[in-house]
C-alpha cells in the first residue's frame, strides 16, 4: 500500500513538474508566503510609523516603492499587507471548504429529499451576486479582518459542495462501497473514511483558486474602506489612498495594483496545474 501511495505521488509530480506555467505559479505563492512569514525582517521601516517630511515621496533609494499621504513606507506596507492577505484567504477558504464538503457530502451521500433541499439552497445562494452579499452583511457588522475572513467564507462554499456531490454520487455506487456497506460500516465512516477521501481532488483545486477569490474580495473591499481598517495596512487600502492622487501619486496604485495581480495570477496557474495533474483525463 505505502509503495502504491509512494507511485502515485511521484505520478502527479511528474505530471505536474512537466506544466511550466504551474511551476511558476507555485514559486509565486511560495515568494508571497516566504514574504508574509519574514515580514518583520525583510520590512525596512514601522509599516505605521508617520513621517510628514517625506509625504507623497516617489520611489528613491530610502524609500524603494515611495511613501503615502501620511510619509508612510510603500514597501513595509505591501510586506506587512501580503500577511493580511493571506490570512483572509486560507481562512476564508479553509471556511467554505469545510461548509461545502459537509453539505455536498450529505446531499450526494443521501439523495432523495435531502439532496432535493440542499442543493435547491444552493441554487439560491448561487442567484445572489457573492460581492453584494459580502456588502449587506458587512453593512450590518463591524468590519474588521475577523468578520471579513468569516462573511468571504460563508458566502463562497456553493460550488465547493456541488463539486463535493458529484464526486459522492459516482463514488457511493463503486464496489468497494458497496462491500463495506455489506460488512456493516455505519454512514459517518463511510463519508468520511471511504468516500469523502477520494473526492477531495477537485476540491483542492477549488481551494487553490479560492484563495484567489478570497484575496480580491478582500482587497475590494478595502478599497472601498469596508475591509481591514486603518492602521492595519492592506493592499486594497494603500491603493485607496492613492485614488485621489494617482495623477502625482502613481505609485501608490500601480505597484499594490502589481501585487495583487502578481498574487493572484500565481495562484491561478497553480490551480491550473494541479488540475492537470490530478485529472490527466481532462486533458485527453
Amino acid at each position: 500500500m505505502a509503495g502504491k501511495q509512494r507511485s502515485t505521488l511521484e505520478q502527479f509530480w511528474a505530471r505536474f513538474k512537466r506544466n511550466r506555467t504551474a511551476i511558476a505559479g507555485g514559486l509565486i505563492v511560495l515568494s508571497v508566503f516566504v514574504i508574509a512569514l519574514l515580514a518583520p525582517i525583510l520590512s525596512p521601516y514601522d509599516p505605521a510609523f508617520i513621517d510628514i517630511e517625506t509625504i507623497l515621496m516617489g520611489p528613491t533609494h530610502a524609500h524603494p516603492l515611495g511613501t503615502d499621504e501620511l510619509g508612510r513606507d510603500v514597501l513595509s506596507r505591501m510586506i506587512w499587507g501580503s500577511r493580511i492577505s493571506l490570512l483572509v484567504g486560507f481562512v476564508a477558504v479553509g471556511i467554505s471548504i469545510l461548509i461545502g464538503i459537509l453539505i455536498g457530502a450529505v446531499a450526494g451521500y443521501y439523495g432523495g429529499w435531502a439532496d432535493d433541499v440542499l442543493m435547491q439552497f444552493v441554487d439560491i445562494m448561487l442567484s445572489i451576486p457573492t460581492f453584494f452579499l459580502i456588502l449587506a452583511v458587512i453593512a450590518l457588522v463591524e468590519p474588521n479582518i475577523w468578520n471579513i475572513m468569516i462573511v468571504i467564507g460563508i458566502t463562497s462554499w456553493m460550488g465547493v459542495a456541488r463539486l463535493v456531490r458529484g464526486q459522492f454520487l459516482t463514488l457511493k455506487e463503486m464496489d468497494y462501497i458497496t462491500a463495506a456497506r455489506a460488512l456493516g460500516a455505519k454512514d459517518g465512516r463511510m463519508i468520511f473514511f471511504h468516500i469523502l477521501p477520494n473526492a477531495m481532488s477537485p476540491v483542492y483545486v477549488s481551494a487553490v483558486l479560492g484563495v484567489a477569490g478570497a484575496i480580491l474580495t478582500e482587497s475590494s473591499l478595502s478599497f472601498l474602506g469596508l475591509g481591514v481598517q486603518p492602521p492595519t495596512p492592506s493592499w486594497g487600502s494603500i491603493i485607496t489612498g492613492g485614488k485621489d492622487t494617482i495623477e502625482i501619486a502613481w505609485w501608490l496604485s500601480l505597484f499594490p495594483g502589481l501585487a495583487i495581480l502578481i498574487t493572484v495570477l500565481g495562484y491561478n496557474l497553480l490551480g491550473e496545474g494541479l488540475q492537470d495533474a490530478l485529472n490527466p483525463r481532462l486533458k485527453e
